[in-house]
């Protein structure tokens, strides 16, 4: 512990050294004629060792966030030129224009508050429980990337995340000019159902019952929503706004469960050469503390029977994004659309014998086309599910060049003592839980998933594939290994996936939008990765290349024409229930529509259901058991 205290003693005073230069910095105005740039990649450059460094560091920071504000300054202005002298509908006060010196200063006020407001929240948020937090976790990050301590209310934030639900408000809060604010309100929550609480009040003080309040002046609005949410339903918190009028309220709130509805599956239907169902699972959530709650192997075969009764050909589940989640899930989901058989094996390091996780139900409740999306996002628990799917040949797997790769195990460990109670008869202090890395994960064909991830069977080009976020890219990370194959029956079909990834792989290499995009991220990419002038002239040109190039990549993004997407009809009601849900289904149909990856996997599906037809005309179809 004595290591502790003296690196936390030592960034402590090293904060408040450099919190007081950009006081002195910013008083003066930067020359922007001069020619010096800003490395802003932290692993190429080297530690400030002397004050004079540190000063220096901090100088050029401060420099590169004036001049973009100014530049953006600039670009406004001109673009207000022809209305100079008329009412601005936003601020309902006349536009004038400016000079570059006021412009320039205007840039230095703007970033000094978003300096200031930084140190603020920075030094509020640093807790002895958040600094200890953070060097437990800089011990064992060096030993494997996965491996965390959890103080306690960050472990109930992680047991909220995998269930989809917490006990809250029912109120999302926002920044802004470093005061809090009620941004939107859940309806149906306590929040809500007050009829006191109202969206721009600012939040000054958040009470847990009776206690004394604190003060979230400066807080980060995450430090906000944990002194917010609670651990049991039916809790009191009192929450002291400012309304908009300046009249100071306090308002008393039962907690209550909120259910975050982004977290669960979604669905649609896509109407094209074929009927094609669309799932969308954002993660492998299960609720470990209610044996009756969600769980997503139960709500994807849900949504399977919805899609059945609209008579669709095919299916294609996206699990881009999708971070992983509850390794008993996954092996259930898996189960929905083959026989049975092993999913995966684990094996720690000790272990001389891996062991299978099987799907033990012959039954299958899908048994037609199938196709999985992934990303470089698409982690652990993802990642089982797109090789098992790919092992057995029961699907397509599309993507980026592969997936994360993390192929670890990990399991939560509380680090309460045993005993309740200590010698005083007082309950015991909540000390946390450390997520520990016990396993690795390792596929059906003996392959790890660590680091390699899944490499999709029809690779289309993404714009973050260049982007260094995957396991593979932290030097840290566990090594990839294989162990021994396991028996398993490749699944039979009316359709070849071999044949039909192949065909769309050589479409795909000669796809000349596909090849402009390739080319298109590679330079964006290096661009992105040299070091950026400070010379106004200079930046403004090289953002004036960089925007063109991004506003060229979106242009190849999008579809000549949408895709015909609509909601199951079953969900309709549902969906249309109270305008916040229709507004984001609104948003979820929307994002559908204009998707370059859905609509190829809506093609490699079509092209299943093609071969399949054939087969069947042929009388050459293998029809395995369908659950219904």
């Amino acid at each position: 512990m004595e290591s502790f205290y003296a690196i936390s003693e030592s960034y402590t005073r090293r904060l408040n050294e450099v919190s007081e230069y950009y006081k002195t910095i910013l008083l003066k105005p930067f020359d922007f004629t001069k020619e010096e740039d800003i490395q802003l990649d932290g692993d190429k450059v080297n530690y400030a060792k002397t004050t004079t460094e540190r000063a220096e560091v901090w100088r050029k920071r401060l420099k590169y966030l004036v001049l973009t504000k100014y530049s953006d300054l600039i670009d406004d202005r001109e673009k207000n030129k022809s209305k100079v002298g008329t009412i601005d509908s936003l601020t309902k006060q006349k536009i004038v224009y400016k000079a570059d010196t006021t412009l320039e200063r205007e840039a230095r006020t703007q970033v000094r508050r978003q300096i200031e407001r930084y140190f603020t929240t920075l030094k509020n948020h640093n807790t002895t429980d958040e600094l200890f937090s953070s060097f437990v976790n800089g011990v064992t990050g060096t030993m494997d990337p996965h491996s965390n301590y959890f103080a306690p209310v960050d472990s109930r934030g992680f047991t909220e995340m995998m269930s989809g639900k917490f006990y809250g408000i029912g109120a999302q809060l926002r920044e802004d000019q470093s005061k809090i604010k009620i941004a939107s309100l859940v309806t149906g929550g306590p929040a809500w159902k007050s009829g006191e609480l109202g969206v721009d009040d600012e939040v000054v003080k958040i009470g847990q019952g009776a206690a004394e309040p604190v003060d979230v002046t400066g807080y980060a609005v995450t430090d906000a929503v944990k002194l917010i949410r609670g651990a049991q339903k039916g809790t009191e918190v009192r929450i002291t706004v400012r309304k908009p009028d300046g009249n100071i309220k306090i308002i008393s709130l039962k907690r209550d469960e909120i259910k975050l509805d982004d977290t669960f599956v979604k669905s649609a239907i896509i109407k094209g050469e074929h009927k094609i169902g669309y799932i969308y699972l954002p993660e492998f959530y299960v609720d470990f503390e209610d044996p009756k709650g969600a769980k997503c192997s139960e709500d994807v075969a849900r949504e399977i029977e919805k899609l059945k009764l609209e008579k669709v050909d095919g299916i294609v589940m996206d699990l881009r994004g999708n971070g992983g989640g509850s390794l008993p899930e996954v092996v259930k989901m898996a189960g929905l659309f083959i026989e049975d058989g092993p999913i995966c094996q684990v094996k720690g390091r000790d272990e001389k014998q891996p062991y299978q996780w099987k799907d033990k139900d012959k039954t299958v409740l899908y048994d037609g086309p199938l196709t999985v999306m992934v990303d470089e996002f698409s982690a652990s628990a993802s990642e089982i599910f797109a090789a098992a799917i790919q092992d057995y040949k029961r699907g397509i797997i599309v993507g980026s060049s592969s997936t994360y790769g993390k192929g670890t195990v990990q399991r939560t460990i509380p680090l309460n003592p045993e005993s309740e109670s200590d010698l005083f008869n007082k309950k015991a202090e909540d000390l946390g839980t450390v997520k520990l890395t016990l396993q690795k994960f390792y596929r059906v064909n003996g392959g790890a998933t660590q680091l390699r991830g899944v490499v999709p069977d029809v690779v289309i080009p993404d714009r973050m594939e260049l982007a260094k976020a995957r396991e593979k890219d932290n030097p840290l990370s566990l090594s990839w290994d294989e162990i021994a194959k396991v028996d398993y029956k490749p699944w039979t079909s009316s359709y070849s996936t071999d044949a039909v990834a192949a065909t769309v792989n050589d479409q795909v290499r000669n796809n000349t939008t596909f090849n402009r995009m390739r080319l298109k991220i590679d330079s964006i990419n290096k661009e992105n990765d040299k070091a950026y002038s400070l010379n106004l002239e200079k930046y403004r040109l090289s953002q004036k290349q960089l925007k063109s190039k991004y506003k060229e990549l979106d242009e190849m993004l999008k579809l000549s024409k949408q895709l015909n997407v609509k909601n199951i009809t079953a969900d309709e009601t549902k969906l249309t229930a109270d305008k916040e849900k229709a507004e984001k289904n609104k948003r979820f149909l929307g994002s559908l529509k204009d998707d370059l990856y859905v609509d190829e996997a809506v093609k490699v599906t079509n092209k299943m259901i093609n071969q399949s037809n054939i087969a069947l005309n042929h009388g050459n179809a293998t029809v395995p058991a369908t659950k219904n």
